[in-house]
């Protein structure tokens, strides 16, 4: 791609840094991953153009130039996750935000709630009733406090029983850094009790 990107329908963005400024900008108030294909239409350009333009600023970022040069680290970073892109602050920089961030924004979840996340993040889509069944204790309310913080959200009924299932967000792969959720690790090391979680016969619940 060359420096300069005449484009009819981005008369403003005719060139390389205009266009990574624009991305910047969008970046910079998101609230959540934006796909590539959203920010292409944002600019007026190509999908592809833009996919280089953000490995790009992610380098750029990260301290280095086209031409091989440094630059300084910046305090935050672009990373592509959970199917889109957005800038994050940078880990080394991770216990003075925590500092600045509110005790209620960073509260963590009960053991209860982690275990009944677990269940529906390895066998989503999954109804209530048999993540109670697999946990043996009855899950509603935590169910609902899991939907209050985005982590996970309503996806259609069960069409025998009619119940609704829940799968994990967007949101939920974002906060372990994950793309997808086959890339999460096994469950056994970190929530025991529920070592055998892949066993259970969804037919009865």
């Amino acid at each position: 791609m060359s420096d300069d990107l005449d484009h009819p329908e981005t008369e403003s963005l005719e060139t390389r840094s205009s266009v990574k400024a624009a991305l910047e900008a969008v970046l910079m108030v998101v609230d959540e991953p934006v796909g590539e294909e959203q920010l292409a239409h944002v600019v007026g350009l190509p999908t592809a153009a833009v996919r280089e333009l953000l490995h790009e600023l992610a380098r750029e970022y990260d301290g280095y130039t086209g031409e091989g040069g440094t630059l300084p680290v910046r305090g935050f970073e672009l990373r592509q996750l959970a199917g889109g892109w957005r800038v994050y602050s940078r880990a080394a920089y991770a216990e003075i935000v925590s500092q600045f961030v509110v005790d209620g924004q960073t509260a963590r979840l009960t053991q209860a709630a982690l275990e009944t996340l677990a269940v529906i993040a390895y066998r989503q889509p999954v109804s209530r009733a048999r993540v109670s069944a697999i946990r043996g204790v009855n899950v509603d309310s935590v169910v609902r406090t899991l939907a209050q913080r985005g982590l996970i959200e309503e996806v259609g009924t069960d069409p025998v029983s009619g119940a609704f299932l829940y799968r994990t967000t967007a949101y939920f792969l974002e906060r372990l850094g994950l793309g997808d959720v086959e890339e999460l690790p096994r469950i056994a090391p970190h929530l025991p009790g529920l070592e055998n979680l892949q066993d259970f016969d969804d037919s009865h619940f």
